[in-house]
């Protein structure tokens, strides 16, 4: 049974309110140009000046000069961020394809007014081209990076949603359901159900049902949605997905297909058209990678100038953790790590003496997430480590433990031999990867997800490893410390 528009309780107000919702997508773009747009101008500015200001190479262009220039620059750097898809939805706010997007414009840019400036022989001061991509390129990946965060942020409050309807048989439209409300900064706002199967009024979850999914253009208009989300057993042939297309081409939503696959990342699909047949072809996973020489040296490298950086931090707690009980500073537990072997994980101690014989007392009040034992007031931690483990700064010991070579700066977190004992055949694929101070587990919540979360996570890092996701993950660790997400 399908609910009848015309005597639906949807009101004329209610799809107004979601097409103002989905009108927010155009402002969100907006957005990203005039924040695009202010970077390259600073970048163009502060380069003249500092260049004028510093004379290094050969006598400075004059300001006169630096104006057009600064113009033409201004119009190629934006035209190849267009060019290279840098204010397409579909890759803003999620995955690391937006920033190589940019990136990759950005240096296409770079090679572009050399060629111009060389073919029409302008006399482009050397300093003043180094400087202006050296400061605008992080300048733009700051910017992209910050609109991120607010727009995550804003999302998860229920802001710049777009509605969106979702079709399929019924287990799918659940499961894509129980992914979106665990992910709201996506930014999709489910508000209504195409089955192909029967249902009653509504889903067990209480979405009411729209029609079915050849329904799908008659839902879009009564309701105002900004995207349908075509699940697996949405249609019974393949031919009807692009029938489907073409029905929508005349409308403001945009077609989502969910395909077979999951947890996989888009830099393993490689979607190959052949006689009108779209073939997948998956990389192979990533694990092997991650234990090559780069991510290795990136290792040492990092975790040295981290020691170096925080040394006096490191003094710091450890002379307030001798000072609270004069107990040990260091706290050393056995955890398993690459393939399965055994390494002594340092931390700074934040429980009292006799927290392990203490552990069988509480297990009873265990608040964890399946094989995981947490208490959201353990009674064990002491004075220093309830500061110490808030901000994360129990865990800075295990730099040594990263340039040792026991753990890496990311990766899954490191078990304990006792959880190993109940992993599931499938999980122990986390153990073929270093596993690291922080990781996916980390930025996604830590102690808040469930056990199913967390393996789920870290078999995706495993599975999808590149170096750019771990940049990405290390400094969106910076904001879950500094906001103290999960921390327990």
């Amino acid at each position: 049974m399908t609910l009848d528009f015309r005597t639906s309780a949807r009101s004329e107000a209610l799809r107004s309110k979601w097409t103002a919702q989905r009108d927010s997508t155009a402002r969100e773009v907006s957005v990203f140009l005039v924040v695009d747009l202010l970077a390259i101008t600073i970048a163009t500015v502060v380069a003249a000046n500092f260049r004028n200001a510093v004379n290094i190479f050969q006598q400075p262009p004059s300001d006169e000069y630096m104006t057009p220039m600064g113009l033409i620059i201004l119009a190629v750097w934006f035209g190849m961020l267009v060019a290279f898809g840098a204010y397409r939805l579909k890759r803003t706010g999620a995955g690391t394809s937006e920033y190589v997007s940019v990136l990759n414009a950005s240096l296409i840019a770079a090679g572009a007014i050399g060629i111009i400036a060389f073919l029409f022989q302008w006399t482009l001061s050397r300093g003043y081209f180094l400087l202006l991509f050296a400061i605008g390129i992080p300048l733009l990946l700051l910017g992209r990076f910050t609109l991120r965060r607010v727009l995550h942020r804003l999302r998860r409050n229920g802001k710049m949603m777009t509605p969106t309807l979702v079709a399929g048989s019924r287990d799918h439209i659940e499961d894509v359901l129980r992914v979106l409300k665990r992910e709201p900064w996506l930014g999709y706002e489910v508000i209504g159900a195409l089955p192909s199967d029967s249902y009653e009024d509504e889903t067990p979850s209480g979405l009411p049902i729209v029609g079915t999914p050849e329904d799908a253009v008659l839902a879009i208009r009564e309701t105002g949605a900004g995207a349908v989300i075509f699940a697996e057993g949405s249609f019974p042939r393949a031919k009807m997905f692009n029938r489907m297309a073409r029905a929508l081409e005349d409308q403001r939503a945009r077609m989502i297909v969910v395909p077979a696959l999951t947890d996989i990342s888009a830099e393993r699909v490689n979607v190959r058209p052949v006689a009108g047949l779209p073939l997948v072809h998956i990389e192979r996973p990533r694990a092997e990678r991650a234990g090559k020489w780069f991510k290795r040296a990136f290792d040492i490298v990092g975790s040295s100038l981290i020691i170096l950086v925080a040394s006096p931090i490191m003094a710091a707690v450890a002379l307030a953790i001798k000072i609270d009980d004069g107990g040990p500073v260091m706290f050393r537990q056995i955890r398993t790590g690459y393939r399965g072997r055994p390494f002594y994980c340092l931390k700074f101690r934040s429980m009292c003496l006799d927290a392990e014989a203490k552990l069988a007392e509480l297990r009873s009040q265990n608040e964890g997430n399946g094989v995981l034992f947490k208490m959201k007031h353990d009674p064990r931690i002491t004075r220093v480590g309830r500061v110490t483990r808030k901000l994360s700064l129990d865990e800075l010991p295990q730099l040594f433990n990263v340039l040792r070579g026991d753990m890496s700066l990311v990766g899954p977190r490191p078990a304990l031999p006792s959880e190993v004992e109940q992993y599931e055949q499938h999980v122990r694929r986390r153990l073929d990867v270093r596993p690291g101070m922080t990781g996916l587990w980390q930025v996604s919540g830590r102690s808040n997800l469930s056990w199913e979360d967390t393996v789920r996570l870290d078999l995706y890092y495993v599975d999808n490893w590149s170096m750019l996701q771990d940049l990405s993950i290390l400094f969106r660790t910076f904001g879950a410390v500094v906001e103290s997400r999960g921390a327990a």
